[in-house]
């Protein structure tokens, strides 16, 4: 795995630098955790067992300190904080699918919402820790299908109850940071679009859908086509989210309570197309379902907000990042390949050449 400690990526922050990652062994947790060690940060990871085969945490089986726990478990997770003294933490461990979530009710808000007041009481009580990313997302606003991008101060809300625990997450996060972390602990929320990358086989989402279902040569059923969702690759919103990190850690006094990461506002993709562009590289039939679950129905971001502050930019547009990750999939059924650090050089690289902030 080269080694990317000489380019200095977020200021070389990261370098020797231990950082925790709760739900390490999620699609977005172990991407993230990848590109860290790759840094030279000390990484740990707090989290269930992965819940899919395969798994893109076991496929990369990288050597760093994993620990297997249940994040509503208090005792265990303050455990090891105690045992790895992190000094950043990037807590994005949760119930994170919106079908599931109408199933395991109890769970959902359990995890989300009860298993984050103890990473955030681990934290608090840690004295290494200095900087704190807590990941939502974008389904935490109140959606009144306006076709308006949201932007960070609209109103939290949610009709399904994965939003509605994301949203009540956050509440309780903005209380927690002003009532019980000292000025040495930073907390920034992070919100991110619809996610797509190698190495995702979640359950119900559109990209691992498409994938299983050209694999086993057989039909997928699409509930909403002209859903309008902001897809982004993986990467673009981890830059986001290291950057935060970053500048938490440096106590930069631009940062605010909370920020978007997602596509350019122009863009405007509803499932049907990523579809078709999907099928450009892995052919897949579909056919139309009605949906039987609340869904919204236009979902957009406005990120200027982290444009504005720290100079924050999407790089990749969702044609390149329905590319790369289609490309990621074909790579690995039709070869056994795992393109994870191809495309992350290649992401680098590309950023480079735009001379991105945390490139520099």
């Amino acid at each position: 795995m080269e080694n990317l400690v000489d380019k200095n990526l977020f200021g070389g922050i990261y370098n020797n630098k231990r950082v925790l990652v709760t739900g390490h062994t999620g699609f977005k947790g172990s991407w993230l955790s990848f590109w860290l060690k790759k840094m030279g940060a000390e990484v740990a990871g707090l989290s269930l067992a992965p819940n899919t085969k395969p798994s893109h945490f076991e496929i990369l089986d990288c050597e760093y300190k994993s620990y297997e726990v249940d994040i509503r478990d208090q005792k265990k997770v303050t455990k090891v904080f105690e045992d790895f003294c992190p000094e950043i933490v990037f807590h994005m461990a949760a119930q994170p699918l919106v079908r599931l979530a109408y199933e395991l009710i109890d769970e959902t808000f359990e995890t989300n919402v009860l298993g984050s007041l103890r990473v955030y009481e681990a934290c608090r009580h840690c004295e290494s820790v200095k900087s704190i990313i807590s990941i939502t997302t974008d389904k935490v606003y109140e959606n009144l299908e306006q076709d308006r991008p949201f932007v960070e101060s609209d109103p939290l809300g949610g009709k399904d109850p994965y939003s509605a625990s994301k949203a009540a997450m956050e509440i309780l996060t903005s209380s927690y940071r002003h009532s019980f972390l000292d000025k040495e602990k930073k907390m920034t929320v992070v919100r991110a679009g619809n996610v797509i990358g190698g190495g995702d086989w979640s359950k119900d989402r559109l990209i691992p859908d498409l994938v299983l279902a050209a694999n086993e040569k057989r039909v997928v059923e699409i509930r909403s086509p002209n859903a309008v969702r902001p897809w982004q690759h993986v990467l673009d919103c981890l830059s986001g989210y290291l950057l935060v990190g970053q500048l938490n850690f440096n106590r930069s006094p631009i940062l605010n309570n909370a920020y978007n990461f997602g596509p350019s506002v122009d863009e405007r993709i509803t499932v049907k197309e990523v579809i078709e562009i999907f099928n450009k590289y892995i052919g897949v039939d579909y056919k139309i379902e009605t949906a039987d679950l609340y869904e919204s129905t236009i979902l957009r971001l406005d990120c200027s907000k982290a444009t504005n502050d720290f100079s924050w930019q999407p790089l990749w547009d969702a044609n390149v990042a329905l590319e790369k990750t289609a490309l990621w999939y074909s790579r690995f059924y039709e070869h056994g390949e795992v393109s994870t650090n191809k495309d992350l050089l290649d992401y680098i690289n590309a950023a480079e050449a735009k001379n991105l902030v945390w490139t520099k």
